[in-house]
């Protein structure tokens, strides 16, 4: 059912916010049903007290001072006699614990409660009857304590709901992030019990609560109170973590990593440890980075059900008090990847972060900033080619494991480092940007139905481009599409649509790729935008643009009028005139979409233009060369050709450029050649032409290389491929000369400052002598 203009525009304007304020009345909701029922809980808990005969915490306000030592005593008084607890309150709290026992609560939830209606009441001393040490500790606690049994009660009675909630939106379950991480020391504690059974038990006397508030106090620490890193500290972690998996020493890691990826930062929060020591830093990176996944696949195993698909223990206890340690590992790393440049680091925290993503996929907004970061490092043409590689893996580990959201976000962030990245080429960043683009396509085809739909949005997106730029009547608005960034992402899509639409893919998967229907929109854009502006000045970029096109038409098996386009450039004024001659050398048309004044009317322009329009046109027609309708097909184009030899070779009026003129003819023969021995042997077969299945059979066994055009193209290629070796050979030993030359410039910078150095302390030492004499003197 087609949707309204209504609905359409509340989707565009209003559906966000509508369901931000659900989630956010969904939450509030949830606290007050969790307020109902301790609300309901403790009426409970007050009903049986009361049938037993202890007065509750209504009844405080209306005991008598009897008999109280402490009724009648001021405050004054009260800290002169120190904290000696009177003999009947100690009976009192007997009775007490014997109540308690009773009801089968504990005592801080009946102590918070009378807590709260003396304070209201105005009730004395004497109407508390548990005497407990913690309660100073109890207000910071209390409600932590009863926030984690809550949701530990929710995960027992609605799994289901809880099971979402850690699917969607895991941050609603993390609360007090240093706090919690205490959690695993007491879940350290009792996996020590569990491998040592001859060890006595001994009775644990905190709670998870009182534990939460010691870590608190201790790891954020004043700063003069910070614990120095050492090296036999790290080599004691390391020790624990690969011989005994400790969770204890992998906690402390955690934090130790954290200060050291906020190294040498103002933000004027303290970590429990500090660190001034480079191997002791450098030594805690590399256990951080290998060994914390280790400890994590050990304690939670990552189990693979095929597909790629992974499945994680999120429903454990253990998983749940693993959680905040897990955030806060990966929000240092995430930290720490912002602000690293050595190549040999960055490949390591790559590949540590790839092992942590299964355990972090809940955390929706992390999951965004580590992609974008590692999309950043992907992209960064400073970056070497195996730390790209290294940031490529950690994006498709996460599109192969996330859900279908998270997938859409990471491709979308991929396709804009992409075009972030491509915005200046020159020879020395050709191969990073053809790296990005060749990698990128492969994450769009591991879930072609996410990537038809996130591709359909960027492909129209490039489409309103081009169709502002034709109906915008200003001079710069060609501007939008004719640069780098419009070039290499319709260059992209091709290559996209090249991997994942071939023939032999769709064969081996057995039905035709969902990415196909992209091919049409693909075609018509770029052949717009090949037609924007026909000028000499932009044969660059329609030369790259028909690339894409044959790209497509080669792997697709997709006719694209093609001919037509590369006759347009030949039958232009720039090759049917006659040059001037110039000493330009020659232009490169891998790393030009737009050929400089300079270079226009030149026989060195005129000659490399000729020489990519033979190119082509030999590339188009091979496409072809075994087609049954091959002849037909060439008519047209020889005629034309033949056509336009014969007026460039006028030599009043033609362009009197031999070379250019010698390749169309080469060309002309090899096509006529390969048109009359398809006829000889269209002659021999007796089928009609509407028998689809005998014309797809045509010439299936002769390989392409064995015909006319194919051998003259196999020899072309061999040609370009040898003259590439060589102009890449020469970029690299330039590159080394250049490596050399800094180099050199370094140890001399670095020498002269040794010599300053040696010279100042001569200096001072002769000025030493000298005081020295005149104080013997």
């Amino acid at each position: 059912m087609a949707q309204t203009k209504a609905t359409k525009k509340f989707e565009k304007n209003h559906l966000k916010d509508t369901i931000k304020r659900r989630k956010e009345g969904a939450k509030i909701k949830q606290k007050q049903q969790i307020k109902a029922k301790r609300k309901a809980r403790n009426a409970k808990d007050n009903e049986k007290a009361e049938a037993i005969g202890v007065p509750t915490s209504k009844n405080d306000g209306k005991l008598q001072h009897n008999g109280n030592p402490l009724a009648d005593m001021g405050v004054d008084e009260f800290f002169q006699h120190g904290f000696d607890i009177p003999e009947q309150l100690k009976g009192k709290g007997k009775r007490c614990k014997e109540v308690s026992s009773v009801t089968g609560k504990r005592k801080r939830s009946e102590l918070a409660q009378e807590d709260g209606d003396e304070s209201s009441s105005g009730a004395s001393i004497e109407g508390n009857p548990v005497v407990d040490d913690s309660g100073s500790d109890r207000e910071s606690t209390d409600g932590m304590g009863a926030h984690k049994e809550q949701l530990d009660a929710l995960a027992k009675n609605d799994p289901e709901f809880f099971k979402y909630l850690q699917e969607n939106d895991a941050e609603l379950l993390v609360f007090a992030e240093d706090e919690n991480l205490a959690e695993v020391d007491a879940l350290s504690e009792m996996e020590g019990e569990e491998e040592e059974p001859k060890r006595k038990k001994q009775t644990k006397t905190k709670t998870i609560a009182t534990a939460q508030v010691e870590f608190e106090e201790d790891s954020e620490m004043a700063g003069g109170s910070r614990n120095e890193v050492t090296q036999a500290m790290v080599a004691k972690w390391k020790t624990a973590m690969t011989e005994h998996r400790s969770l204890r020493s992998m906690r402390e890691v955690v934090l130790a990593f954290r200060a050291a990826a906020h190294l040498n930062e103002d933000e004027g929060k303290e970590y429990k440890y500090s660190i001034s020591n480079s191997d002791v830093y450098h030594e805690l990176l590399v256990i951080a980075l290998s060994y914390v996944p280790e400890v994590l696949q050990y304690h939670l195993p990552v189990k693979q059900i095929g597909a790629g698909k992974i499945r994680v223990p999120t429903e454990t206890k253990k998983y749940r008090t693993l959680t905040p340690l897990l955030k806060s590992h990966a929000t240092s790393v995430y930290h720490l990847l912002e602000n690293l440049s050595d190549a040999a680091t960055l490949r390591i925290t790559l590949s540590s972060l790839t092992a942590l993503l299964p355990y972090i996929l809940s955390f929706k907004k992390l999951i965004r900033d580590l992609a974008r970061t590692v999309v950043s490092i992907w992209s960064e043409p400073s970056n070497t080619e195996a730390t790209r590689i290294s940031a490529f893996l950690v994006l498709r580990r996460l599109t192969v494991i996330g859900d279908p959201g998270t997938r859409e976000a990471v491709l979308k962030i991929t396709f804009q480092g992409l075009v972030k990245g491509s915005r200046n080429i020159t020879i020395h960043t050709l191969a990073g940007v053809n790296l990005m683009k060749n990698s990128a396509a492969e994450l769009w085809g591991l879930d072609p139905m996410i990537g038809y739909t996130t591709g359909f949005t960027l492909i129209r997106q490039l489409a309103i481009h081009l169709r502002s730029s034709i109906t915008n009547n200003s001079n710069e608005s060609y501007k939008t599409v004719y640069n780098w960034q419009y070039v290499h992402s319709l260059d992209f899509w091709s290559r996209v649509l090249a991997t994942h639409c071939s023939g032999l893919v769709e064969a081996q998967a057995g039905k035709q790729s969902p990415l196909r229907p992209l091919i049409y929109p693909v075609v018509q854009t770029t052949l717009g935008a090949m037609r924007l502006i026909p000028t000499a000045t932009y044969f660059p970029l329609r030369l790259h643009l028909i690339r894409s096109l044959l790209r497509i038409s080669h792997a697709t098996d997709t006719y694209i009028p093609l001919a037509s386009s590369l006759y347009e450039v030949l039958n232009s004024a720039e090759m049917r005139k006659a040059p001037k001659n110039s000493t330009l050398k020659a232009l490169d048309f891998a790393t030009s979409i737009r050929a400089p004044k300079s270079y226009l009317r030149t026989r060195v322009y005129q000659t490399g233009v000729g020489e990519q329009i033979q190119e082509l046109f030999s590339e188009f027609f091979i496409l072809w060369t075994k087609s049954i309708a091959l002849p037909e097909l060439a008519l047209p184009v020889t005629v034309m050709l033949k056509r336009w030899l014969k007026d460039v070779s006028n030599k009043a009026t033609g362009n009197k450029n031999g070379k250019v003129n010698s390749m169309i003819v080469l060309l002309l023969q090899k096509l006529e050649a390969n048109s009359r021995w398809i006829e000889e042997r269209r002659a021999k077969v007796e089928y009609a032409p509407n028998d689809r299945a005998g014309v797809e059979g045509f010439l299936k066994d002769i390989e392409w290389a064995k015909t006319p055009l194919g051998a003259f193209v196999v020899g072309q290629r061999k040609a370009r491929e040898e003259r590439t070796r060589l102009i890449e050979e020469g970029r690299k030993a330039e590159e080394r000369t250049n490596q050399r030359d800094r180099e050199v410039a370094k140890r001399i910078e670095v020498a002269d400052g040794f010599d300053e150095d040696e010279s100042g302390a001569e200096d001072d030492g002769d000025a030493n002598d000298s005081d020295g004499d005149g104080g013997d003197e």
